[in-house]
């Protein structure tokens, strides 16, 4: 047994409570425990003192034992045990780990798994929502035996853990609960499985699923259906299926939020002169006044003709890029007034008619005076 005081070992006050004395235990095993330390032998001294201590000042009569004569009252002669009992780190460790290391009952069936699906969808479909099939490779209960796994319905205690769920390996001077491997904790066993599923309780099936699109969703959004997961065994319940949610790319809008973008190539004769033009919108048509001497790039917004939001009762706008267009393939005739047209600026500061081009030279004739002084 450990001489240090089992107060200071602990970390403690004299008068410390019951719930105080399990939490400073409880943070001295988690960070010292054999399992975690593999091969420090420090640290398994320190478990080593801070079980004794905690197995003997968790005890009431142990404690006033101790605290009337020390160490002195668990030695030969004074009816204490001479240190014994200090090796078996199940017996307080089911007490404080109970879910980690056992405690001696036999743990609940787990829950089934949840399951992943991955839905693509076009761009008007994500914004008017939609319901679709699906088609889901799972696990589900046995028709046959209904979940058992037992042919007749009947179930036996382990014959491995009896009907504990969990088995004691030894490890040197400790030994540790695990779940038994041959039940798999339930502490129960089948002496004659489901022909059809092999005593699992469950089967591999694909399953249809009908799943309801919200109106508004975007990629990366994702829809719970619970309980459509992998069943539980031995009756546990069914996980959840998780339906994430891809958009294809859409060739004329882009979505920002709850926002459409699109850009409109415009010619640049309705930029000089200004327009009406007609754009597109998700649920049709719409018009824009692009005015007289409209430059590339500018954008106009479109109240309400974006995508309701999923989240609540708001609409986005479609913002519409203008993109100013060379024209190609030009007949003769328009080659013609072209020139005629380019004649016209011949004499005339650039600065009047293209200020874009006169800020840009600008900038330009300064750029290179800076790095030739």
């Amino acid at each position: 047994m450990s001489k240090r005081d089992f107060y200071e070992v602990l970390g403690v006050s004299r008068t410390v409570t019951e719930v105080e004395l399990k939490t400073a235990y409880r943070r001295l095993a988690m960070k010292h425990h054999p399992d975690r330390n593999p091969g420090d032998k420090t640290s398994e001294e320190t478990f080593k003192e801070a079980k004794q201590a905690y197995e003997v000042l968790s005890d009431p009569a142990k404690r006033r034992a101790y605290d009337q004569h020390g160490h002195a009252a668990f030695e030969s002669g004074m009816g204490g045990r001479g240190g014994a009992g200090f090796n078996d780190v199940g017996d307080i460790f089911g007490d404080i780990f109970g879910d980690i290391f056992g405690g001696g009952r036999a743990r609940q069936p787990r829950r089934g798994a949840d399951l992943r699906y991955t839905i693509e969808l076009d761009l008007d479909e994500a914004v008017a929502g939609l319901e679709r099939d699906i088609h889901v490779p799972s696990l589900v209960v046995c028709d046959t035996c209904h979940g058992s796994g037992s042919s007749d319905g009947k179930t036996h205690t382990c014959k491995t853990c009896h009907g504990h769920g969990r088995v004691r390996i030894q490890q040197g001077v400790f030994s540790i609960q695990q779940a038994c491997p041959h039940c798999e904790g339930t502490g129960k066993s089948i002496e004659s499985p489901c022909g059809d599923c092999h005593g699992n309780g469950r089967v591999e099936t694909e399953r249809v699923l009908k799943v309801k699109i919200p109106a508004g969703v975007d990629a990366g959004d994702r829809i719970r259906l619970t309980g459509e997961g992998e069943a539980g065994p031995s009756g546990a319940p069914s996980g959840d299926l998780y339906v994430d949610v891809q958009v294809r790319p859409h060739p004329i809008f882009q979505r920002d939020g709850d926002d459409l973008y699109c850009e409109v190539p415009i010619r640049f004769s309705q930029a000089a002169l200004g327009a009406t033009i007609n754009v597109p919108t998700l649920d049709g048509t719409a018009e824009i006044r692009v005015p007289e001497e409209t430059q590339t790039g500018k954008m106009f917004r479109l109240r309400g003709k974006g995508v309701k939001s999923v989240r609540s009762r708001s609409t986005g706008d479609l913002i519409c890029k203008v993109v100013v267009e060379t024209p190609v393939l030009l007949t003769n005739i328009q080659r013609e007034l072209l020139e005629k047209f380019e004649e016209t600026f011949a004499g005339i500061d650039p600065a009047r008619h293209s200020p874009r081009s006169s800020s840009f030279m600008d900038g330009v004739k300064s750029f290179w005076d800076r790095i030739t002084s």
